[in-house]
């Protein structure tokens, strides 16, 4: 494989050709206008031809030639590689940042209270959570690894299955108390019913109207429900008595072991399409800090079967 020459000129090109402006391309780069613009001029000399347009006008942008625009894209994608590279060159160590990202309800109910386990074991390890409920770029972010709820089809990631879970509703011990009746299927209905819409409009997310009918329930309730984009938020709702939450297993375990909440209709479950998976870029999942925190990670899970 040759080595790529000229790189310098070609990284003032790639910024000129993006800005249309060597003002612009010289602040991003650091350097002075006349810098780029001679860095630009070595590389025209160098192929033969001209890769700007330009213009009299000194205030006016520069115009790519046909010959660079077909050929920005692969140098684009070739500094791409290179920061890529660089970047896993750094995740080579077995210390230093972790960057994790996973929704603020799964950091919230479940990572936070075991992570401390992992500090303990491996205190050089400096782990940065990034809870978002968009699903970030894990090249242009520098994410090393998370924890994505789905299907486990992620473009450009490898998906390793964590955890699966079951959907039930679930209530506050004083709501439960005060109307015995909610403990069945038809009782279920006749209370506000609080909805999870932090995965609003994904097809394979159960919501209430699905659990019901799947049991054959199609009344849904006629008095207002509760809406709530945050899973979290949801079951907090729910232990404060507002209502009934279609809970995840996973998410709400330790708040029926503490008894915050009570599950209903103990003898109806229905599983979720959806699981939980460890995602993390192919190829990476031997680096030392990523390795640690994956196998810890599959460890915790492990201790939640059953």
């Amino acid at each position: 494989m040759k080595t790529p020459l000229h790189l310098n000129a070609l990284k003032a090109f790639e910024a000129t050709a993006r800005h249309l402006s060597f003002s612009a391309a010289a602040e991003e780069l650091h350097v002075t206008p006349a810098a780029v613009g001679q860095l630009v001029r070595s590389l025209e000399e160098i192929i033969g031809f001209p890769l700007f347009q330009r213009s009299k006008n000194r205030r006016a942008n520069l115009v790519l030639t046909e010959s660079a625009i077909r050929a920005l894209p692969d140098i684009q994608a070739g500094f791409d590689s290179l920061n890529i590279g660089m970047t896993r060159l750094k995740e080579g160590a077995a210390d230093g940042i972790l960057n994790v990202t996973m929704s603020p309800a799964f950091a919230a109910k479940w990572l936070l209270q075991r992570i401390e386990h992992f500090q303990n074991r491996w205190p050089d390890i400096d782990v940065r959570l990034q809870t978002s409920l968009k699903l970030l770029d894990f090249n242009s972010q520098g994410i090393d690894i998370g924890i994505r709820y789905g299907l486990g089809n992620w473009e450009g990631l490898q998906a390793e299955l964590l955890m699966s879970e079951e959907i039930f509703p679930v209530c506050s011990p004083e709501l439960l108390t005060k109307h015995p009746i909610i403990n069945c299927l038809t009782g279920v209905v006749s209370q506000t019913l609080i909805h999870d819409l932090s995965m609003e409009g994904h097809k394979d997310f159960v919501t209430w109207e699905d659990w019901l009918q799947r049991f054959n329930e199609h009344e849904i309730a006629r008095r207002p429900g509760l809406r709530i984009n945050n899973s979290a938020a949801v079951l907090q709702a729910a232990s404060e008595g507002q209502g009934i939450a279609l809970a995840r297993s996973i998410m709400v375990r330790e708040d029926l072991k503490s008894g915050r909440l009570v599950r209903l209709c103990p003898d109806v479950a229905l599983p979720s399409p959806l699981s939980y998976y460890l995602v993390y870029r192919p190829g990476c999942e031997n680096l030392p800090k990523i390795a640690f925190f994956r196998e810890w990670m599959l460890d915790e899970a492990s201790k939640e079967v059953g």
